[in-house]
């Protein structure tokens, strides 16, 4: 992966310094570059944090140095949580600092970002000094690295060995939700790898029910830079408000590092992207910017909403001249909704219909007000920010592309074909999708009792099939319906439109 991403940046390096020289900084050259590691206290670090306002790049922006006052209050005021003691255990060690864990959370899940990944493979010390500054300064050893990536992980496991250091790598499976805290502790504690449902925070009980501090690769190698130059010339790039630099990862290729406070349009400039008619900031849980938004936009918190945009977690993804942007945004939203864990109702049943929404307005069968409604049924109700993100996506494409819309209103398309330039994951050929052998259906309308999220009838009582991959919370379900079709008209295809049938 990481060898297909250009790196390069804006003013000077930090957490690529070294790049232009190495393909990877193993510990030597990591030392070369970067200096000798150095521990601060507990205190002194979260002072450090505060000073320069460190938040976490994963997305969120949730302040570093809180997380590390959460874990550490964990340590000296252990409270009764619901988390069965492991065997051996005395009910005294739930707040020993020892058990303490800091995990740091490599699952990118987006198909549009490269940074955790470039980091990982090409710096994993920088990542590992991060990593080990928290946790010397909380009193522990115990560090767990999640990775999704096969060559990110290798590179990781040989840096943990050239350090010799208590540390483990966890790989995670590759989906979309794979990087939210929940599913991560999760996946680490050996549980299905999904949000949980009920938000629990890793600094009460995270892996193995010990405190932990996690946040996501970038943070911790944003640390060891805070740790290495000092509050003051780390505060020497970026904003006064937002001091530092940041990774960006535009169109899925291309990572820069830039201060924040650059112009998005001079980091555009940099990366040779064209004139577009929109820009995704923020990845899939993001927002659209039309070309006026992009020409003010600055990337930085209050930049970006300034706008009406977000920086996130650095994904920025312009849209190509020549595709039909309703077209891409149907895409996405199709990816997303087949990406569910299938724990809840705005995700077994609202992302489908946000879906067919789309579907219909694509065609000019539909209504803007169609998609909002389907967008704003489950707010604020899923078992996890999916489905809200996922909306947040859908609802700022319709105020971005209001004139291509309009021609697909009217004039039932606007004449463009949907060349699928947004990122979206390599199919594996596991990938299926529902099919109607339409010779045999007889409207018996079984399917649609079976599989309500993937087929719904016409006012005829013949199923109509929304055009997705089949979930993997889905396959037995769909599997039953294919099994019980009366007229035997049910098949599951290939992952890909006018593939032919494999069941």
């Amino acid at each position: 992966m990481t060898s297909t991403v250009t790196v390069s940046g804006i003013g000077g390096p930090r957490l690529t310094l070294g790049f232009d020289r190495f393909d990877r900084l193993d510990i030597d050259r990591h030392l070369a570059v970067h200096g000798k590691l150095r521990a601060p206290g507990l205190d002194e670090l979260i002072r450090m944090a505060e000073q320069v306002d460190l938040r976490g790049r994963g997305g969120a922006g949730f302040p570093f140095a809180r997380k590390l006052m959460a874990v550490a209050a964990r340590i000296k005021h252990p409270t009764a949580d619901q988390t069965a003691l492991l065997p051996g255990e005395r009910a005294d060690e739930r707040g020993s600092s020892e058990n303490v864990v800091v995990v740091v959370n490599g699952a990118e899940g987006e198909p549009g970002s490269a940074k955790d990944k470039v980091l990982l493979g090409r710096a994993p010390h920088l990542v590992l000094d991060g990593a080990q500054i928290a946790a010397s300064a909380l009193g522990t050893q115990r560090i767990v690295v999640a990775v999704e990536d096969d060559e990110a992980a290798r590179s990781v496991r040989a840096a943990i060995s050239e350090r010799r250091m208590p540390a483990r790598v966890v790989r995670l499976t590759e989906r979309f939700i794979s990087g939210e805290s929940g599913a991560v502790i999760r996946a680490i504690n050996g549980e299905t790898p999904i949000p949980p449902g009920v938000k629990v925070r890793a600094s009460d009980s995270g892996v193995d029910g010990f405190p932990t501090l996690l946040s996501n690769t970038e943070t911790f190698a944003q640390l060891a830079v805070l740790v290495s130059l000092g509050s003051d010339l780390y505060a020497s790039a970026g904003t006064e408000e937002e001091p530092g630099t940041t990774l960006l990862t535009i169109g899925g290729t291309q990572v820069v590092e830039v201060p924040l406070g650059t112009p998005l349009q001079t980091v555009l400039d940099h990366c040779q992207v064209p004139p577009s008619p929109g820009v995704l900031v923020g990845g899939y849980h993001g927002m659209w910017l039309g070309p006026a938004g992009v020409a003010r936009a600055v990337l930085s918190r209050a930049g970006m909403r300034r706008v009406g945009g977000t920086v996130g977690a650095g994904i920025i993804l312009p849209l190509t001249q020549g595709t039909c942007p309703l077209g891409e945004v149907t895409r996405i939203a199709s990816y997303l909704a087949a990406q569910s864990a299938g724990q809840c109702g705005p995700c077994r049943l609202g992302l489908p219909d946000v879906v067919r929404s789309l579907n219909a307005l694509t065609e000019g069968a539909g209504t803007v007000e169609d998609v909002r409604r389907a967008a704003g049924v489950g707010r604020g109700r899923g078992a996890c920010t999916h489905p809200d993100g996922t909306a947040k996506f859908v609802l700022s494409a319709l105020e971005a592309f209001g004139a291509d819309i309009d021609a697909h209103r009217w004039g039932g398309g606007c004449g463009l074909s949907t060349y699928g330039v947004l990122p979206l994951p390599v199919p594996d050929g596991s990938e299926g999708r529902v099919a109607i052998d339409w010779s045999r259906c007889d409207g018996h309308g079984l399917c649609a009792y079976l599989v309500p999220e993937l087929i719904q009838l016409d006012r005829y009582g013949f199923p109509v099939v929304l055009g997705t991959d089949i979930p993997e919370w889905l396959e037995k379900d769909v599997q039953k319906a294919v099994a019980m079709c009366p007229a035997l008209a049910l098949r599951v295809v290939d992952g890909v439109p006018g593939a032919s049938s494999r069941r």
